[in-house]
């Protein structure tokens, strides 16, 4: 299943897509398992992992298998570039050994970046815990005052009706003997309005004995 998620196949299996377990840089071809032990087993036939980039393994120039890494120029080169080519006298490394010094390079940096996430980590777990304190905190304070403020209210509530009460009460007693003093004097008022009356009417009398009469009476 791996070699067919690869998607290389091999190069001599015309009819039928087969699978390909090794590709060999020399010859430019992938191998499944049939082909691969009838295929030369002479050291000029490098075999790798199955590619289909297998030009991009060979040099441009002179052809042949990419074999050094140039430390010089930072690229990988044939022999021929090693030898006769622009490459001659650089100092170089095998494929192998340039790899292995690569990868040590490379996990030293990967080293320091986990150490580096480590440290974020801590760092955002820290804040993650400040950050729960301060809203624990939030709440608990929220919680304080809304209550806080609900007794407030209903104490205002209760002086508020209190007041209203007194005021009402001060009212009713004030205003209670002024009823009964203006109902005197309604009374008193009633009088004055009848006496006018009478007077008026012996004021538009017009006999002088029945004035002088009835002025005595009344």
């Amino acid at each position: 299943p791996e070699q067919e998620e690869s998607g290389v196949f091999c190069t001599h299996c015309i009819h039928t897509p087969v699978p390909a377990v090794k590709s060999c840089l020399l010859c430019e071809a992938s191998l499944c398992d049939n082909h691969l032990r009838v295929h030369s087993k002479s050291p000029e036939h490098v075999l790798c992992d199955p590619t289909t980039s297998l030009k991009d393994r060979k040099c441009s120039i002179h052809k042949k298998i990419l074999e050094y890494y140039c430390i010089e120029d930072s690229t990988c080169i044939c022999v021929s570039c090693r030898l006769d080519g622009e490459h001659r006298g650089h100092q170089v490394e095998t494929l192998e050994e340039a790899s292995e010094m690569k990868k040590k390079k490379l996990r030293n940096v990967l080293q320091k970046l986990m150490t580096e996430r480590e440290k974020m980590e801590k760092r955002v777990q820290s804040l993650q815990e400040c950050r729960r304190k301060v809203q624990g905190k939030a709440d608990d304070e929220t919680k304080r005052v809304t209550a806080l403020f609900r007794d407030l209210r209903r104490r205002l509530e209760d002086l508020e009706k209190r007041v209203l009460r007194d005021i009402s009460g001060w009212a009713e007693r004030v205003s209670c003997p002024m009823l009964d003093y203006i109902r005197d004097l309604e009374i008193k008022k009633e009088e004055l309005s009848r006496k006018m009356r009478d007077i008026e009417e012996l004021c538009n009398m017009t006999d002088p004995l029945t004035v002088l009469q009835e002025s005595g009476h009344r």
